[in-house]
């Protein structure tokens, strides 16, 4: 009986061990989470430079449409102390109700509808209706800001549930190797950091900046002091140098002269994928510094790293 049952057991086939992930596989996945949460990071900055604007338009039309609204409330009283003038000892119900309205349409066409309405000062009434108009314009305006603000703030939300999905993925795999094959990915890339840049003026200034930034994190949307994203890190650098950049790398693309690949300087903005999606500072010999990813945080690459777009001076 026990020598069947040895028998028996020894038929029974073992579960598979579950397989180990195949570090290239996993180390172009990663690769991929994190250029794609990159990608959505820059859209991200995109956005918040739109929602700076949109709340500054919102401001000004609002403070505008008050002005006008102002304004109307004016000569809406001039053209209702010109209608008490035209029937000063009469009683009727149109006068009344012209000096109670409060809603410009209504206004106007009770007036319009007066019976000695050809007796009232055409210039005021037209003053009038040319006023209300503006205030409807006005009012449209700022109604058509206030909804793409919303709309801006709504896109904010959606780019940052995507990084945070896309990072927590990549997190997710990365903890499934062994740590000498995750150190493996995260270091890929990384090249010994230059002796010497060499470069002057304001361009020192920037370089010393991104250059003194090596090791330091990378974190989406961050923009020092300790932790920056590819534009936070470009932007800060030439702030140094008195240049204002935007926080966004595509942004930045538009920022000033564009320069051939082979008339790099140190200091030069270099961009990366179609759509731009990546910056980095060159630094001469064929380098660049840059904020890489969260897991590589900030240092020194190739030029050609990843795919090479083109360069902008900056200042």
């Amino acid at each position: 009986m026990g020598l069947t049952l040895v028998g028996v057991i020894g038929l029974i086939p073992s579960s598979p061990a579950q397989a180990e992930p195949d570090i290239k596989d996993v180390q172009a996945r990663v690769d991929r989470l994190f250029h794609e949460a990159e990608q959505a990071s820059e859209r991200y900055n995109d956005a918040r430079l739109e929602l700076t604007d949109l709340k500054r338009d919102l401001k000004a039309l609002t403070s505008d449409q008050q002005r006008q609204g102002t304004q109307l409330e004016i000569v809406r009283g001039q053209v209702r102390d010109s209608v008490v003038r035209q029937y000063e000892g009469q009683s009727l119900s149109a006068v009344s109700q012209v000096v109670v309205s409060d809603d410009p349409s209504a206004f106007l066409a009770q007036l319009s509808t007066m019976s000695s309405y050809s007796a009232l000062q055409d210039q005021l009434f037209d003053r009038y209706a040319a006023e209300a108009k503006a205030l409807d314009i006005r009012s449209q305006a700022t109604a058509k800001r206030a909804a793409e603000l919303a709309a801006t703030q709504a896109e904010l939300a959606r780019e940052r549930s995507t990084i945070d999905a896309k990072l927590a993925e990549a997190k997710s795999l990365l903890e499934r190797l062994e740590a000498e094959e995750r150190d493996a990915i995260l270091s890929r890339g990384e090249v010994r950091l230059p002796s010497t840049v060499p470069a002057s003026g304001r361009a020192a200034a920037a370089i010393g900046y991104a250059m003194a930034q090596v090791g330091d994190s990378y974190v989406y949307g961050a923009a020092g002091p300790s932790a920056f994203d590819c534009s936070g890190l470009t932007m800060m650098a030439w702030a140094q140098a008195g240049v204002s950049l935007p926080h966004s790398s595509s942004a930045q693309f538009s920022s000033g002269p564009h320069i051939a690949a082979s008339d790099l300087a140190p200091g030069d903005l270099v961009f990366y994928y179609s759509p731009i999606s990546h910056v980095g500072m060159y630094i001469g010999n064929g380098m660049i510094v840059h904020a890489a990813n969260p897991g590589s945080g900030v240092l020194v690459s190739s030029l050609y790293s990843m795919p090479y777009v083109g360069a902008v001076r900056p200042g």
